[in-house]
């Protein structure tokens, strides 16, 4: 019989699944790297003529920006694999001590996606041999939700934290070449506002989102927030 059409294979499955996670870490952490250094190079430009302590603070900031992101991803995969497991063991335990109600429940599930009743039947009593089976089953279907990447906390870490340092670096660039911040802002300001709508366009392409109206909106939000910290600093200063 062929079943092709059904099912789609486990290999392609897996690897969409974990592309999709790894982007969705990239774009969390480029799109903080690159709006969160950019607005304090903008706020210590309004405030100190030497880039070199815009650098030293821009450097000090991505590191500790990268390393806050990063383990942020390392506890949200950790929970996730944590809550998975949880549920996991309780499931064991209910089609172990309440197996009735646990047939039932899977009986309603074939139910609600239209088997008839003695279909329902065998199905549930052919899935309910194999404790594994079942729990993998009931975890999927019942709960919704899908077993974790055991390296996924790792790996979530890993691509938020560089993705940060990546996005960080690009608004701290000009200051590295030039002296007066008050020309290495400028410089700063298109390179970062440009780096802000290609990435915003790229990520609303991606998400469904109108690509021009999401890269438009990713760069006035750096745009402003750069903004206010120099503003900020101004005043201050004044």
């Amino acid at each position: 019989m062929d079943t092709h059409l059904h099912h789609d294979p486990p290999a392609h499955r897996e690897e969409h699944m974990k592309s999709s996670e790894a982007l969705r870490d990239i774009v969390i952490g480029m799109s903080d790297g690159l709006t969160v250094p950019f607005a304090l190079a903008a706020g210590l430009s309004g405030a100190v003529d030497s880039t070199s302590i815009i650098v030293i603070a821009g450097i000090a900031e991505v590191a500790a920006g990268s390393i806050a992101m990063g383990l942020g991803g390392y506890l949200a995969g950790k929970t996730e694999q944590d809550h998975y497991n949880s549920e996991e063991k309780r499931e064991y335990y209910e089609v172990e001590h309440l197996r009735e109600r646990e047939i039932e429940e899977t009986r309603e599930f074939f139910a609600n996606i239209g088997l008839s009743k003695e279909l329902q039947d065998k199905a549930a009593d052919e899935i309910s041999r194999d404790k594994k089976q079942w729990v993998d089953f009931m975890m999927k279907y019942e709960l919704g939700l899908e077993k974790p990447d055991p390296k996924r906390a790792t790996k979530s870490a890993l691509n938020i934290g560089l993705s940060y340092i990546v996005g960080g670096l690009v608004p701290l660039s000009p200051y590295f070449f030039m002296d007066s911040s008050t020309e290495a802002l400028k410089i700063s300001v298109l390179v970062t506002l440009l780096c802000l709508f290609v990435f915003g366009f790229f990520k609303s392409k991606l998400t469904g989102i109108n690509p021009w109206w999401g890269a438009l909106r990713v760069m006035l939000i750096g745009a402003v927030a750069a903004g206010a910290a120099f503003g900020v600093a101004k005043l201050f200063e004044g």
